[in-house]
């Protein structure tokens, strides 16, 4: 049973989590516009699903905003320059994530020259909005990168009801969406009345944790404007400060108190969760015209000179990036994509920035180094952390034995990488990968 479409006045309760360190240094700090850089190298593996093909071919010049790759399969979206200049090379190139792929290299001219035609969209209805995103370039700007066209288009024989503003941003270090709630308001709300009214939302929550005030107040002055909102629809719903809330599963029984279902996505439950910048740039998209081309990354760690809030072009390396915020202070021992939780460790600065990048952390010796792995004392830290009422010594136990059926019973599948369980244990168990080599087993039995 759905809960009736109330507002709720605090969080519902959750399982599980952890209270980790905020580390939130580059909160008040206004993102900075990096220059174009000398090139840019753009993977055709920008999205969860198909990696796109090139469009264009080595010599070729491109303004930005052009289409440089795309593909007509389902989970799958185009892929435009970021910076205008001469296609230098086409290459075969393994990521970090192990997957290999094509990748646009393009040598910039400086100039950061438009495409011409760009022109605003009008959306009046379901299709031409969905059109309008996947022509964008939008994908899930801080997760798997899921198409978001895909999202928004609700399956036959599912209803909507509720749509849910992602912004939690519960990692540690990470504010780049604190600082679009703070820089960009006006399209943040946008975009939500645009989806609230061709999707026929009845209910907006936008989630906030608590150790954001800044961002509370910014954006209650809006959403409690009867001007702007006559039909009080949409409201912000202080979350508490506490990792994972910003985990989909987490944030719709949060906000909702309704519980996806094991293999489950939001829309099964009546609810479409979209990211707040995610939310802004489809305003802005709708007003200029101009896809995705950009990121707002947090550059942030003890090795940093500079930390700060980086608009980059898609497809600058690290290394780039890094000069743009002063360079190192000391020698980057570990360097990571994304959040210290859950984002993917990286061995050089070579890499680059993809759509769902969201910070580069950078740590010297001192924080790089992990705890000594000792004997499990069969605490059960791990299993009370975690938001998915998972008991990892247990799958540890089974996976030893490859008991595949037990493992599936125990709900190994519905792991959620969160590092919960690995962050809580007193022994220093590498927990996650643990799990992952459990649901890896299960897929290669299948």
């Amino acid at each position: 049973m759905r809960s009736e479409l109330s507002f709720p006045k605090k969080p519902y309760r959750t399982h599980g989590g952890v209270k980790v360190s905020h580390c939130k240094n580059t909160a008040d700090i206004e993102s900075a516009i990096m220059p174009p850089p000398e090139r840019v190298e753009i993977s055709m593996n920008q999205n969860i699903g198909a990696d796109c093909i090139p469009t264009v071919k080595v010599g070729d010049s491109v303004c930005v905003g052009q289409t440089i790759g795309d593909s007509d399969k389902f989970l799958s979206v185009p892929i435009h320059a970021s910076v205008s200049g001469i296609v230098e090379k086409i290459i075969r190139r393994e990521d970090y994530s192990g997957r290999e792929s094509d990748v646009v290299v393009i040598k910039s001219d400086g100039l950061m020259t438009p495409i011409d035609g760009i022109k605003p969209h009008k959306a009046d209805n379901l299709k031409e909005l969905t059109d309008a995103v996947r022509a964008s370039g939008l994908v899930g700007l801080g997760g798997a990168g899921f198409p978001a066209h895909v999202k928004l288009n609700v399956p036959e024989g599912k209803t909507v009801d509720t749509l849910i503003i992602n912004c939690a941003e519960c990692e540690p270090y990470i504010t780049a969406d604190h600082r679009e709630a703070i820089e960009n308001s006006w399209d943040v709300f946008g975009g939500i009345y645009a989806f609230k009214d061709i999707i026929g939302i009845k209910r907006v929550i936008i989630g906030v944790e608590d150790n954001k005030p800044d961002v509370i107040d910014v954006l209650k002055q809006i959403a409690d404007n009867p001007k702007y909102d006559p039909d009080d629809l949409v409201r912000v719903l202080p979350l508490k400060a506490s990792y994972p809330y910003g985990a989909e599963k987490v944030l719709v029984r949060a906000c909702t108190n309704r519980v996806i279902p094991a293999g489950g996505l939001p829309v099964d439950v009546g609810c479409i969760v979209m990211n707040i910048t995610s939310v802004s740039f489809i305003s802005r998209y709708m007003k200029t015209g101009m896809p995705l081309v950009a990121k707002r990354i947090t550059v942030d760690g003890s090795a940093v000179k500079e930390p700060k809030n980086v608009i980059a072009p898609i497809g600058t390396s690290i290394k780039d990036i890094v000069e743009f915020c002063g360079g190192l202070k000391s020698d980057a021992k570990k360097i990571i994509l994304g959040g210290p939780m859950m984002g993917t460790t990286i061995n050089d600065d070579s890499e680059v920035i993809k759509k769902n990048t969201n910070a580069v952390l950078l740590f010297d010796e001192r924080e790089a180094n992990l705890i000594r792995e000792t004997d499990c004392i069969r605490c059960g830290k791990c299993a009370s952390s975690c938001p998915m009422k998972l008991t990892p010594p247990i799958i540890k136990t089974y996976m030893k034995q490859k008991d595949i059926n037990r493992l599936e019973k125990l709900g190994v599948m519905t792991c959620m990488e969160c590092g919960c369980c690995a962050y809580s244990c007193p022994a220093g168990k590498h927990l996650v990968q643990m799990m992952r080599e459990a649901k890896q087993m299960i897929k290669t039995k299948k």
